[in-house]
């Protein structure tokens, strides 16, 4: 029964990308029927042991750090290489025909102090994302997804987005096109584009008002960090300090 639904809810996304407009056909030929029998054939007979232990599913919303009003959400699909380092690929949704967008890398507060200060400047800090309820883990039950978010507490993410693949209404483009865009984290209420935070919450059935109400306890492990003001003021929006959140120190730009 599960990879049923599992199929289902894949065609409901996508459909719904579609019809959100969110989606456009790639540039280039369609399938042919030899690559298609290599794709079994690799299917049956390779190991893709890397991209199968992917398997965190996490959605933030990313502003780009040169253009915080460009947001996105972004699917995370995550392992956990040890207790102090994950590594995740990014993509624009959850259905399979998502696009990989970018690649993030999340580190705990004690390898962040190790990096040199010029590094940390391409670090954003997470305990906005996670006590505002702006970060969610689709599909786990409350009390996990809670537990989830309390071992991120204090961690920074390095996020580079690759393709522009359009959103709300920004145009997207067909190819991942020029350089690599260092993204960031929202860390004010009031940041987030609201047009695509209440759409997401929609296309996902969450509701950030609760997540964030069950997140309360994790504001006595918040400690000060470095990033939160980084964009301050940058959103052409009223906003907003949230407990728990603080700037530590200021930071070199990149």
């Amino acid at each position: 029964m599960k990879p049923y639904l599992s199929a289902l809810t894949g065609i409901t996304m996508l459909l719904a990308a579609h019809a959100l407009g969110e989606l456009s056909p790639l540039p280039g030929q369609e399938k042919s029927g030899g690559t298609r029998a290599l794709e079994a054939g690799a299917l049956a007979l390779q190991s893709d042991a890397p991209a199968d232990r992917l398997d965190i599913h996490l959605v933030g919303i990313h502003p780009l750090k040169d253009d915080p009003r460009h947001q996105m959400d972004a699917h995370h699909y995550c392992r956990q290489m040890n207790e102090d380092f994950a590594q995740c690929a990014l993509f624009d949704g959850a259905g399979p025909e998502a696009r990989l967008t970018g690649i993030e890398y999340i580190v705990s507060e004690k390898l962040f102090a190790t990096l040199p200060a010029r590094e940390r400047a391409y670090w954003h800090p997470h305990n906005y994302e996670i006590l505002s309820g702006t970060l969610v883990a689709p599909g786990l039950p409350p009390v996990a997804e809670t537990a989830l978010m309390k071992r991120k507490m204090n961690s920074y993410g390095k996020t580079w987005h690759l393709w522009n693949t359009g959103h709300m209404n920004r145009p997207g483009d067909a190819l991942p096109l020029g350089e690599p865009q260092l993204a960031w984290s929202l860390n004010r209420d009031g940041e987030a584009d609201p047009q695509l935070l209440q759409g997401r919450d929609r296309r996902l059935d969450t509701d950030m008002a609760a997540r964030r109400r069950d997140r309360t306890g994790l504001q006595a492990q918040a400690r000060p960090q470095e990033g939160v003001d980084a964009l301050k003021g940058r959103f052409g929006r009223p906003a907003q300090d949230l407990p728990g959140v603080s700037e530590t120190q200021a930071r070199p730009s990149p």
